[in-house]
């Protein structure tokens, strides 16, 4: 029976096999080869051969990775096995290396997919960016940072971020307070990621002194934008017209960030949704960079991915007529439930 041996010391094995050996076992499951830990070695055995290689060479990336600061944890032994079998460990790897920005605590902010690298990179290069990708795939979270980043180099004056005041499936009714208190909770998410990257205080600071404003999409007609970093979100629930409005706030010495998710589009006819027609005609224009996220980009959590892979493969049965989708009615129709 094949089998292939690999040297690492105490500390590395410990890190990277998770307790109770986890991520071995994870390994085992997924590709049918027996881990062994003997000695300061670990030994491969069992399974094909291609198999066996991949155990290998996945055991590799994740030492990499270990050096690198990554957590190695369940969801990273997933990805990284995963960048094995397309043969993109390396790149992967060295992707995870640049360090996007800081948070508040300290804590380095980096790529974790290729696709993520992709979209720094673009925002970087780039003078608009519009970002397609499903939940947990960091579109938000990394523009937040690109844009603290800007911010604190003085690339540009100010942040703006804007979301369209849409309700996620669900009327939330009256809500009390002025009207930055009435569309606070559609602009939640931004606050949290500006939290995390500059602390509350310095956000709080920052917003009476407007360098940072967030504000609903209403509020972007009629204004130009210069030596700003905007982040519009949320764009699948925004029509192709106010696609056309936000794009043409842009102003000299400025960025533009556009992100959604196409999956998710809470608009009461979702055909409304501008985002995808969008993209579509700009995509090819120079300083202009469409960037698609997957599931493969997905770092909330690695059942996340399973998530939307399942979803998507049942995209059929979801987007079915809605009366398709209705409990048939009982024979008679509602009369028969008027009285008890």
């Amino acid at each position: 029976m094949a089998s292939e041996k690999i040297e690492l010391d105490v500390l590395t094995m410990q890190d990277l096999f998770g307790i109770s050996d986890t991520n071995l076992k994870i390994l085992e499951r997924e590709l049918g080869v027996k881990l062994i830990t003997r000695d300061g070695d670990v030994e491969v055995s069992g399974g094909d051969e291609g198999n066996l290689r991949l155990a290998v060479q996945t055991l590799g990336m994740l030492n990499k990775m270990r050096g690198i600061g990554e957590k190695i944890d369940e969801f990273a032994v997933v990805r990284a096995l995963e960048s094995v079998r397309q043969g993109r460990a390396e790149e992967t790897v060295t992707a995870m290396k640049d360090v996007v920005a800081y948070t508040y605590s300290g804590a380095p902010v980096k790529c974790r997919t290729l696709g993520q690298r992709k979209y720094i990179k673009a925002i970087e290069e780039n003078t608009v960016t519009i970002s397609i990708g499903p939940a947990g795939t960091g579109k938000t979270y990394l523009a937040v940072a690109e844009a603290v980043r800007a911010l604190k180099d003085k690339k540009v004056n100010k942040i703006v971020m804007c979301r369209p005041a849409v309700e996620a499936g669900e009327k939330l009714g009256f809500l009390p307070g002025d009207l930055q208190n009435k569309v606070d909770p559609y602009l939640r998410p931004l606050y949290d990621a500006l939290d995390e990257m500059l602390g509350p205080e310095t956000v709080q600071s920052y917003m009476e002194k407007r360098i940072i404003e967030i504000a609903p999409l209403a509020y972007m007609r009629g204004r130009t934008l210069k030596s700003m970093f905007l982040l519009c979100d949320e764009c699948q629930n925004m029509s192709l017209s106010q696609h056309l409005m936000i794009l043409t706030r842009l102003g000299e010495g400025s960025k533009m960030v556009l992100t959604g998710d196409v999956t998710q589009i809470d608009l009461p006819s979702p055909e409304d949704s501008g985002l995808e027609r969008c993209a579509q005609i700009l995509e090819g224009i120079e300083d202009i960079k469409v960037i698609r996220l997957s599931g493969a980009d997905v770092v909330r959590h690695r059942l996340v991915g399973k998530i939307i892979d399942a979803f998507e493969k049942n995209k059929a049965d979801i987007e079915r007529k809605p009366d398709q989708n209705k409990p048939p009615f009982h024979k008679g129709g509602s009369k028969n439930f008027r009285k008890k």
